[in-house]
């Protein structure tokens, strides 16, 4: 097929051919795993050619990858529209901050969207600021605010969509607009609903990242991150992760293969359930918020419908009126929600959460909210049945109210 060819097959049908080339796959259906570290050449003219050809598909030494790798990258390339390469790394977090350090330089200025992922805040305070970097943090729903906390020295803008925990979507393509016409590079994690349900690039932003630990590899069982861009900054980002000495295993990327094959109808499931399960607690007199913006009314859902193409299993909502004990009792009741971090795997997940902790800009809870609105507890849809799922939140609930 050719390349025109595959560029006008349907998400779906990237998923099962990406990465299938024969220089990867030659004559069966799986990229076998190549566990190789050194490389060898033919001749000191060959050993120097290679050198000089820094590109996936060009053997040189392991820590540039092999074909099991290569093969994944491919893939996840051909998933993101406008994307010219795709670099892995050991981790969501890896891919985060090897992204960031690729594109920021000591005395520049980080912007940080005051809902992103933890990590990615701790990042900014912590290691960024060791190597003098200033950071920002800004709320990604007022324009007007964030547009006026730009400066001459502000190179990066680090976005999340939607929100960590709290779920909020904000407006992506004003947002990297925004950051273009300041000459900054706009960097957004993308985990949630990946480049299948938002295709970052085309929304504007310089850099999708994703964390592949949640819904690519699917099964729990692997750890690596993704950051895919256009020519110029691919460059960067691949030069940086060499220069950092990230790599992942053939092992690791081989899992990461399988589980990407069936995302899409996995995605498609948990979605909605995830749904169905938003509904339904939306209407208990128990629940003061269900944060989720697949759901109709909610703040957000419009953006979404808008900007997004699919959604994903995971949401928050808030208890009404309840503490900390109560929303614990709940949790603890629970017997097909496992208690634990991460999500997208193939198993259900609650987790109480806290906010105020996390936030330096935006307020918690939010405007219009009553005081005691504020124990949240953010649920993670795997591929359960949806009425078992429900029928073991209302013993979740029962348990909660017999305290």
């Amino acid at each position: 097929m050719s390349g025109s060819d595959k560029d006008t097959l349907k998400p779906g049908t990237r998923l099962v051919t990406g990465g299938r080339s024969g220089d990867f796959a030659g004559d069966v259906v799986n990229p076998p795993v190549w566990r190789a570290s050194t490389h060898l050449y033919d001749s000191c003219e060959d050993l120097r050619s290679r050198k000089a050809h820094n590109k996936d598909g060009t053997f040189f030494y392991g820590r540039r990858g092999a074909p099991t790798q290569w093969a994944l990258s491919e893939a996840l390339t051909a998933l993101e529209p406008g994307a010219a390469g795709t670099v892995l790394y050991p981790s969501g977090v890896a891919a985060i901050v090897g992204a960031l350090l690729s594109v920021l330089r000591s005395g520049d200025v980080l912007l940080v969207a005051d809902n992103a992922y933890d990590p990615t805040r701790s990042a900014a305070m912590g290691l960024l600021k060791t190597f003098g970097v200033r950071h920002r943090f800004f709320d990604p729903l007022d324009l007007e605010a964030y547009e006026a906390a730009f400066c001459d020295k502000t190179r990066a803008v680090m976005l999340e969509v939607p929100g960590s925990l709290t779920m909020e979507v904000c407006d992506i393509p004003a947002l990297a607009r925004i950051a273009r016409e300041k000459g900054a590079v706009s960097l957004v994690d993308n985990t949630w609903a990946t480049a299948l349900g938002f295709p970052a690039l085309e929304r504007g932003c310089d850099i999708a990242i994703t964390a592949l630990t949640k819904h690519v590899g699917g099964h729990s069982d692997v750890m690596m991150g993704a950051a895919s861009a256009g020519e110029r900054w691919y460059r960067r980002l691949r030069m940086g992760a060499q220069q950092l000495g990230h790599v992942v295993s053939p092992d690791d990327a081989a899992l990461v293969l399988r589980g990407l094959r069936t995302m899409g109808v996995r995605l498609e499931r948990q979605t909605a359930t995830a749904l169905a399960v938003a509904e339904w607690l939306d209407a208990r007199s128990d629940v003061a918020h269900v944060l989720s913006p697949l759901l109709p009314g909610t703040p957000g859902h419009a953006l979404w419908q808008r900007d997004f193409t699919g959604g994903c299993g995971l949401f928050s909502f808030v208890l009404k009126g309840r503490d900390d004990a109560a929303r614990c009792r709940l949790v603890d009741a629970l017997e097909l929600f496992g208690i634990g971090y991460s999500w997208g795997g193939f198993e259900s997940l609650a987790l109480p959460f806290d906010v105020e902790d996390v936030r330096s800009a935006m307020a918690w809870p939010k405007e219009g909210w009553g005081v005691e609105d504020r124990y949240a507890i953010r649920l993670s849809i795997g591929l359960e049945d949806k009425e078992d799922l429900i029928a073991d939140l209302a013993n979740g609930f029962a348990a909660m109210d017999e305290g």
